[in-house]
């Protein structure tokens, strides 16, 4: 009984190492980002891929032990290109939201932080109040939260202009083409209000997160059935955020916590 019990065992570990490494993780990964949304992810005049978010997508790859490749993608069709395979995973600041989730897998947040508005300083916009948003045009970036969430709440007494970048929309609210733009509030902030084309501009309003809308934060999109790369990076996530290393990434670009409660 002995004997055929280690013959059995020595079986299932031969079978088990015939069969196909599914949970191993790849050499090399190709990870997008927009490039478009400074300060989390923007191309430097010499054509390489900086911020926050690029910033974090090296360090989760150098701690998952995998070469990685990042690459510039437009918004609108980053989805899109992750379920071609084009490459296989996003790292641009995508709030993870129900919507989203019936398409890709996420992994925990990486940070957390409200909506807001942004207007020209003295303009008198209350956009609590609907009387104060009627006729305004107001700016986001499409196929974001924020679109929906602005055509949700005032699309019924403003007029919602979507763009391909934060950028542009941006631009055309420092041009007088808008009278307000809504994103997220420490994009508009660091990558806006403190540059010089923002100097004229202030916050109006609260912050918002609707978590209907707004989602659970910002995390990775993988293609679903990839759980052995959404895992490793969860747990590289969470190596980061115990040792530091989050927090000097962090502080490159902020001078203030954006990861949000621990929950």
């Amino acid at each position: 009984m002995k004997k055929l019990t280690t013959l059995i065992l020595g079986a299932v570990a031969l079978a088990l190492a015939a069969s196909p490494a599914s949970a191993e993780l790849k050499k090399k990964y190709r990870v997008a980002t927009e490039g478009a949304y400074a300060p989390f992810n923007w191309v430097d005049p010499d054509g390489s891929l900086k911020g926050f978010d690029v910033d974090i997508a090296k360090e989760l790859c150098a701690r998952i032990k995998v070469e990685c490749e990042i690459v510039a993608q437009d918004w609108d069709g980053i989805i899109p290109g992750l379920l071609a395979k084009k490459y296989d995973m996003i790292v641009a600041s995508m709030s993870i939201t129900e919507e989203r989730k019936k398409k890709v897998d996420f992994t925990n947040k990486y940070y957390n932080t409200p909506a807001k508005f942004v207007a020209k300083k003295g303009a008198g916009i209350d956009p609590e109040n609907k009387e104060s948003m009627k006729g305004k045009t107001i700016g986001v970036q499409v196929s974001t939260i924020h679109e929906r969430f602005a055509q949700k709440n005032w699309g019924d007494v403003a007029e919602i202009k979507s763009y391909d970048t934060q950028e542009n929309a941006n631009l055309d609210l420092a041009n007088g083409r808008l009278d307000l733009v809504m994103a997220d509030s420490t994009a508009l902030d660091e990558g806006f209000l403190k540059t010089d084309l923002g100097k004229d501009f202030e916050f109006v309003g609260p912050g918002y997160n609707d978590p209907e809308i707004h989602g659970e934060g910002a995390g990775i999109a993988v293609r679903k059935g990839e759980e052995e790369l959404r895992d490793a990076l969860n747990n590289a996530i969470k190596e980061i955020r115990a040792d530091g290393t989050y927090e000097k990434i962090q502080s490159k670009y902020f001078t203030y916590d954006i990861y949000g409660s621990e929950t």
